[in-house]
């Protein structure tokens, strides 16, 4: 039901993009304010300028996290200006709370920065199996953003500090229902409506074009009929996959490697089954507050070592994990790294059948039963040899990776006329190219990157046939490339594209002869005409569209209420015209207790989040938060 609504209030949805996107977690106030370096001001917040070289690392460091986050995403997309221009717009908001959450001397303290680090799943996945963080693989992480740990940290603190300057007021704001009732009876007004639709389809077979028409329709709109630059191209990949490939390994390496770490392979594997009690600590908390939770803890610890056989019964009475009470506290089987930490600590170290003592984590206070335990059984050396071998070769590809990329790039810049000597020394296939343009053709694959399509598009490239520079296309992933022939844009010969030219222009005579009989319709039923072509009644409303196009129902719920019966001639754009009649204003549709409560408490959701909006937009004039450059166009369908 609310899908509708949603669509019909873009400024709401704006705002909750905004706090939707993690914007700048991974990129740190210190990873911009470390720039001193001068360049063209993009934006001002509270005096102080946002340059075109901070934008453009921002948006290089957003579209990289989502390239690793969502591989097959379209690289064009991450490039076009509206994505640039939405960052500037993020990284605007992030000064401006920033700027707002040091005048209110909102501040993150310690313990709550080490609670969202230890909750974020990315940092979670990084952990060994013994629970302990791979600090190497967590500096790897943040190097890819450009950041170090103390500048990611300090990254997450700013941000968890501008999240306080909304949050207080989206948790206090609400409607009453009598407010909310009168917004969302308005909105859910129904109206009865007959239609008749003119497709621009249906009248092509009415439109023949003379070769005449073609020619002149070709040269007032060639614009339309360009061949875009392209280039053919050869290149070079070195990755982690390709030295994977080519490590040779050593029989007694593999077989040291199972003896030392059969051990730790089965029990990286083990699963444990667990019951808990939770007693939870609010957020914020006081000493007094924890201490008095703890007694109770202590106090159903104690009930449950008397009677360990009760201990379901007591989880289902006394656990505040609404997840896990109504099961008798059983979480099931689990492996090592799915809890936080001091939970699998104490689960790993247990007995079966044992009950713990109180654990304390994020959460409050825990009472664990161990009540099973899951063993993979002991592999052989040949069970496991593939395994090992696979790691093995990909902890050797990443050493080799860290050794070759540098000599790489140096290699690819220093030799610019030809990409052979880095195939030669890294043993890699030059692999070619036709027919490539700044729009990536697929949107995976090194040659779907934006930077590498940008370099290869340089004047450097194109008209001087040099190497590009080792680019960074895909997590431990290098791409040098080198055009062999370039050719310009032009517009293609009217022969090559007569029957586009054509289909084109078809299908605008044919809007044009339905657009007119649409109207002639229109007005032929406004004088007393039989409207013998409108389709049968229907009631639509914008949670029950009943099928008709978001131009129709629009135009329908738009009309004055008060002049039913009305007609409306409906532009389709290039699918042709419409005609409505407007039968009947019909109240909103009566709905049992639940969904009325339902729909009241989305749109508390919706005031929160206005009034959030407006309080943000007041802070952006007090602070005199100015974007300088303009707004992209919203980009044409094709």
């Amino acid at each position: 039901m609310f899908e509708s609504i949603r669509n019909h209030k873009k400024y709401l949805m704006g705002f909750l993009l905004v706090l939707i996107i993690p914007s700048f977690v991974l990129f740190g106030i210190e990873g911009y304010t470390r720039f001193n370096e001068s360049g063209e001001p993009v934006a001002t917040v509270d005096g102080e300028e946002i340059t075109q070289q901070e934008w453009d690392l921002a948006h290089q460091r957003e579209s990289q996290r989502l390239r690793d986050a969502m591989p097959t995403l379209d690289a064009r997309l991450l490039d076009s200006p509206q994505a640039r221009y939405a960052t500037l717009e993020r990284l605007v908001r992030q000064r401006v709370l920033t700027a707002a959450a040091q005048d209110l001397n909102l501040y993150t303290s310690d313990r709550r920065l080490a609670q969202d680090l230890q909750s974020n799943e990315t940092i979670a996945a990084l952990r060994k199996p013994d629970g302990s963080l791979d600090v190497e693989a967590y500096r790897t992480l943040l190097a890819r953003q450009g950041l170090t740990p103390e500048m990611y940290e300090a990254g997450v603190r700013s941000e968890l500090s501008q999240r306080q300057v909304l949050q207080g007021l989206q948790v206090s704001s609400f409607a009453t229902e009598a407010l909310a009732n009168v917004s969302l009876n308005a909105f859910f007004e129904r109206r009865e409506i007959r239609v008749a639709q003119f497709l621009a389809r249906d009248f092509a077979s009415q439109v023949s074009p003379t070769d005449a028409e073609i020619e002149a329709f070709y040269s007032a709109n060639s614009a339309l009929f360009q061949a875009p630059e392209q280039v053919d191209l050869e290149y070079l990949v070195l990755d982690l996959a390709t030295l994977e490939r080519s490590v040779v390994l050593n029989e007694a390496d593999v077989r040291a490697y199972y003896d030392q770490n059969a051990a730790r392979l089965a029990s990286a594997e083990e699963q444990r089954r667990a019951s808990h009690i939770l007693l939870t600590v609010p957020q914020g908390a006081s000493a007094d507050e924890k201490s008095a939770v703890r007694q109770r803890a202590e106090g159903v610890l104690a009930e449950v070592k008397a009677n360990p056989e009760r201990f379901a019964e007591i989880a289902k009475a006394q656990s505040e994990d609404p997840g896990s009470a109504v099961a008798g506290g059983d979480l099931d089987f689990f492996a090592r790294g799915a809890m936080v930490k001091p939970f699998e600590d104490a689960a790993f170290a247990m007995q079966k059948g044992q009950i713990s003592e109180l654990v304390e984590s994020e959460f409050g206070f825990h009472i664990l039963q161990l009540t099973d335990i899951k063993a993979p059984p002991q592999r052989s050396f040949e069970e496991m040899r593939a395994d090992i071998e696979r790691d093995l070769k990909r902890q050797q590809a990443q050493r080799e990776f860290a050794e070759s990329a540098e000599a790489f790039s140096n290699l690819v810049y220093e030799q610019p006329d030809s990409l052979q000597p880095a195939a030669e020394r890294f043993k890699l296939a030059i692999q070619t190219a036709k027919a490539v343009t700044r729009q990536a053709a697929s949107p995976t694959g090194p040659l779907a990157h934006p930077d590498l399509l940008s370099a290869v598009f340089a004047p450097d490239a194109t008209e001087r046939k040099r190497n590009t520079e080792a680019i960074e296309t895909a997590a431990s992933q290098l791409t040098a490339a080198r055009v062999t022939q370039y050719l310009p844009s032009r517009t293609l010969p009217l022969e090559e594209v007569r029957a586009s030219v054509r289909e084109r222009l078809v299908a605008q005579r044919s809007t044009e002869l339905a657009r007119e009989a649409g109207q002639k319709k229109l007005e032929a039923w406004k004088g007393g005409e039989t409207p013998r072509e409108l389709g049968a009644a229907l009631t639509v409303s914008r949670d029950q569209p009943q099928g008709v196009l978001p131009q129709v129902l629009t135009a329908a719920l738009s009309a004055d209420p008060n002049a039913v019966p009305v007609w409306l001639g409906v532009g389709l754009g290039e699918e042709g015209h419409a005609v409505v009649r407007v039968d009947k204003v019909l109240p909103r549709e009566p709905g049992d207790a639940a969904r009325l409560a339902q729909e009241v408490q989305q749109y508390n959701q919706w005031w929160a989040a206005a009034e959030s909006l407006a309080y943000y937009e007041m802070l952006k004039e007090r602070l005199k938060a100015r974007i300088l450059v303009a707004a992209p166009a919203d980009p044409v369908p094709q």
